[in-house]
């Protein structure tokens, strides 16, 4: 049985786990040495004293997957506009969880004001996060090509984009 729930501190070992498997042998973060488990609280922290949400998904009572927003730039103006990661646990893509993880993300950043989420992708070559956010609504914005270097070649930033709410359509509340 599966559940999307919001993160709790006791989550913190299994999503460290989870990020530093996708530093290690992944491209789409361009973060190259792992976070400890105090950075990932400290991450963590800063998104939820924002009011933003920071979900994981759940299987058996296991963490498989973790799913944040922040600020899409730090200044103030940015703070209706957010960037999402989601990292899911080896084995358990193409069943539906990273979907149904980044659907209710927007959902909650919606509530939480959000008006725009932005994807920033790491490697042109990733499929799988492109097809998530592609399944739910997002478009495609452009690609910086060539901008990181890991696993000794070049990789480029996809970035993507999906409206939330009224978007642009009237002023923030």
């Amino acid at each position: 049985m599966s559940l999307i729930r919001p993160s709790e501190d006791k989550d913190i070992v299994a999503i460290t786990a989870i990020y530093r498997h996708h530093v290690l042998t992944g491209t789409g973060t361009f973060e190259i040495d792992p976070p400890s488990e105090l950075d990932m609280v400290g991450r963590r922290n800063d998104v939820l004293a924002k009011g933003l949400p920071y979900l994981v998904a759940e299987v058996n009572q296991q963490v498989v997957g973790f799913a944040y927003c922040n600020w899409f730039r730090p200044r103030a103006a940015f703070r209706f506009s957010a960037e999402d990661s989601i990292y899911m646990s080896p084995g358990t893509h193409r069943q539906g969880l990273g979907r149904a993880l980044l659907t209710e993300l927007c959902g909650q950043a919606e509530r939480a004001g959000i008006r725009k989420m932005i994807a920033v992708i790491g490697d042109s070559a990733n499929a799988g996060s492109i097809g998530v956010h592609r399944s739910i609504g997002f478009t495609h914005t452009g690609v910086v090509a060539a901008c990181g270097w890991k696993f000794e070649r070049w990789l480029d930033m996809v970035f993507m984009e999906k409206v939330l709410g009224a978007g642009d359509t009237r002023p923030p509340q």
